[in-house]
């Protein structure tokens, strides 16, 4: 209970943070033939650095969804577990089944959703990529029937969303024929990464849990290497708890390649590797973050050190040297490159290519750096043989 009462004041004190950020914008509609406002928060930091890219999210039912996302958002991106985002958020019309709901007989979209998704694919998202700095990376934000209509996008020939976050959604009778005619399969010729979230909750009704249930096992027999399916269950009193929950667990699925290597990623993907293929996962890691963010971090120093032990002591230490280059390549500015580049030189006994590498190092770090005296120990060590 602490827990979740700490969570929702960081939250509610992050509100106040972003709220001189959210514009106000009013889309004059072709497709609906009206004027529908929708509401833009940029990140901070947006005006001061004119060429970073963002991830762009399109919050559905932004009456009461758009601030619990932004919230996240930003703690997320506090905590480095997640990019900062571009959010747009859309209220849905006062006649709510007009802009998310089916045909109970069919299960198929009614030429009023039809004209939402169309607003929603060719109106909203062209709007913000055009004025907005957005990255590739796309998700897509509802609850409910607007989670329903979500999954739609699925059937795009050329799939444009990577991920479809869905938050107590409510399906039709027909679900599971819908989703076997979106042909996931295409998913695995786009070089791009997807996501589809969905969440069960012990408060829905009998029908609903079971709706829900069969088609997350349908889907959990799925194996596409690119298509990442999170069935998500939560023991909850409430719908409304259900939504609390559900944002940061799906936040903490769709940009876990974002984050820092955890032991869970670590013993999963890459302590069985060779040191090639290890340094292969953290510079594709990283070249990934870059074009499905927008975020050029450069790469962090404790994943450089989650991979180093795997390059030392596996094959005698003899990739040293791609280490280092492949750091070099991600992290021009960082002495680490050089160091193991110049580890590999004292190995071999190439002492002259070693001292001049540790040279290059020491002349990037900041005397202050408590790390600056071990390279220059090493100057000093080698510069006497």
């Amino acid at each position: 209970m602490i827990k979740k009462s700490v969570t929702v004041i960081f939250i509610f004190f992050c509100f106040f943070g972003f709220s001189q950020k959210i514009i106000n914008k009013n889309i004059e509609s072709e497709i609906l033939e009206t004027t529908r406002n929708v509401k833009i928060y940029l990140p901070q930091g947006y005006e001061k650095d004119s060429i970073k890219n963002y991830p762009l999210a399109v919050v559905f039912d932004a009456e009461y969804l758009l601030d619990a996302y932004i919230g996240n958002s930003v703690l997320f991106a506090a905590k480095d577990k997640a990019p900062k985002q571009i959010i747009v958020g859309i209220s849905m019309s006062k006649t709510r089944k007009k802009d998310t709901y089916f045909d109970v007989n069919t299960g198929n979209l009614t030429a009023d959703n039809i004209a939402f998704y169309q607003f929603v694919k060719d109106e909203v998202i062209f709007y913000m990529e055009s004025n907005f700095r957005t990255s590739p990376f796309i998700s897509l934000v509802g609850e409910g029937t607007s989670a329903n209509l979500i999954t739609h996008y699925l059937s795009e020939n050329k799939p444009f969303i990577n991920s479809y976050i869905c938050i107590n959604p409510t399906f039709s009778d027909f679900v599971g024929q819908q989703f076997q005619s979106y042909n996931l399969q295409k998913f695995l010729k786009e070089d791009n990464t997807f996501y589809l979230y969905t969440n069960n909750a012990s408060s829905f009704s009998s029908k609903k849990q079971t709706k829900i249930s069969e088609l997350q096992n349908g889907l959990a027999s799925l194996e596409l290497k690119n298509f990442n399916v999170i069935n998500d269950t939560i023991k909850t009193s409430s719908s409304v708890s259900a939504i609390s929950e559900a944002i940061p667990r799906a936040l903490t699925n769709v940009f876990e390649i974002y984050s820092a290597i955890s032991k869970d990623e670590f013993n999963k993907n890459i302590k069985d590797l060779s040191p090639i293929d290890a340094i292969a996962y953290l510079e594709n890691k990283y070249l990934e973050i870059e074009f499905l963010f927008g975020s050029n971090l450069g790469i962090r120093e404790r994943d450089i050190y989650a991979v180093e032990k795997i390059v030392i002591e596996k094959e005698n230490g003899d990739h040293l040297r791609e280490f280092g280059r492949m750091i070099l390549k991600l992290f021009p500015t960082s002495p680490l490159g050089d160091y193991y580049i110049g580890r590999y030189y004292e190995s071999g006994k190439q002492i002259k290519k070693a001292l001049k590498q540790y040279k290059i190092g020491y002349g990037k770090m900041d005397p202050t750096d408590p790390n600056s005296d071990a390279f220059y120990e090493n100057i000093l060590r080698l510069g006497g043989m």
